[in-house]
């Protein structure tokens, strides 16, 4: 036969071959879990929407890092959930030193020194009415909202906290917060900026865990529209000018084509959100029968590598940490 072709499964012939010509590469170092601490003692809630993702009281909470820590897993990050009548107009309890969020940093980091403590910077969980700033007849004002945030970051940083990360998506939010970090004496403290935040319909299980759902309207009037793409380079553009040392892209599964432009345009870490309705469909789907769990979570992870994420944030890390172990 006189046909001329090019033969690449050569390259693919055996579990070894393929092994050694993999591109991308999953590890337990590139991983962030988040952690929910919640008011109380001895709670350990299961969040409805998402199977295996829990709610813990500070009491409780350093056995679930211990276990964070025994899978290798290097970086964590923190959300606090306070009691409903701890909340009011100007979320207090996000930049009070007592926060759920302050006291479980300085837990976590006497017990684990080492682990890298990462503190989401923003006010929803902590507002009556669940928006990410201070609101005036309706409307979420965008420059009163910014001094909140930055004497957030700088409590999160006295508490302990290796990373800030603020995900409000207010303009000039990373200016406030660097400048305030600064003043504090935090030049070293990093920010992790959620620069490139869309107002997705994947967030639904995080707003049950965080109980953190808008009490009216929404957040697109800050938050990114899923239709847009050369936005968020504009996005991370500023917030790179303004002093951000991370760009976090959210969602990550329906979003990898701005991941990659992002990663192609910056030369800066990448971080990829794999957010709760991303978890949720993949749980639900595998506690059908529909779907082999570990072979779709993996896929799902290595193409958020490819598309140039250089960390990822995803409440499968646990899971993943497990099988890459089961791995070696």
């Amino acid at each position: 036969m006189d046909i001329q072709f090019d033969r690449h499964r050569r390259l693919r012939s055996s579990a070894n071959m393929r092994a050694m010509l993999r591109e991308n590469h999953i590890r337990v170092e590139d991983f962030i879990y988040p952690i929910f601490i919640v008011e109380g003692e001895n709670t350990k809630n299961e969040v409805s929407s998402m199977p295996g993702v829990f709610q813990f009281s500070l009491d409780l909470l350093n056995k679930e890092v211990e276990e964070v820590v025994s899978l290798g897993i290097k970086s964590v990050i923190l959300f606090g959930v306070p009691n409903q009548e701890d909340k009011d107009e100007v979320g207090t309890g996000a930049f009070h030193d007592h926060g759920i969020v302050q006291r479980a940093t300085r837990q976590v980091k006497e017990a684990f020194p080492d682990l890298l403590v990462i503190a989401d910077t923003c006010l929803c969980e902590y507002t009556d009415h669940g928006h990410c700033g201070i609101v005036e007849y309706g409307k979420i004002l965008n420059d009163p909202s910014l001094e909140l945030l930055a004497k957030t970051a700088v409590s999160q940083a006295k508490a302990g906290a290796d990373i800030i990360a603020p995900s409000n998506m207010m303009d000039g939010f990373v200016t406030a917060i660097r400048q305030g970090l600064d003043e504090a004496g935090f030049e070293h403290i990093p920010i992790m900026s959620y620069a490139v935040k869309y107002a997705s319909a994947f967030y639904g299980p995080f707003r049950d865990a965080a109980q953190s759902t808008p009490q009216f309207g929404d957040r697109k009037t800050y938050q990114m529209d899923p239709a847009n793409r050369e936005e968020a380079l504009r996005e991370a553009q500023s917030d790179l000018d303004e002093g951000a040392d991370f760009i976090i892209v959210k969602p990550a599964l329906s979003y990898l084509d701005i991941m990659r432009d992002v990663k192609n345009q910056f030369n800066v870490p990448i971080v990829a959100y794999n957010v709760s309705g991303e978890y949720a469909m993949i749980k639900a789907a595998a506690a059908n029968g529909w779907v082999d769990e570990k072979a779709i979570v993996m896929e799902m992870l290595v193409s958020m590598k490819r598309a140039g994420a250089d960390i990822i944030l995803t409440y499968f890390a646990k899971d993943a940490a497990r099988w890459l172990k089961d791995e070696q």
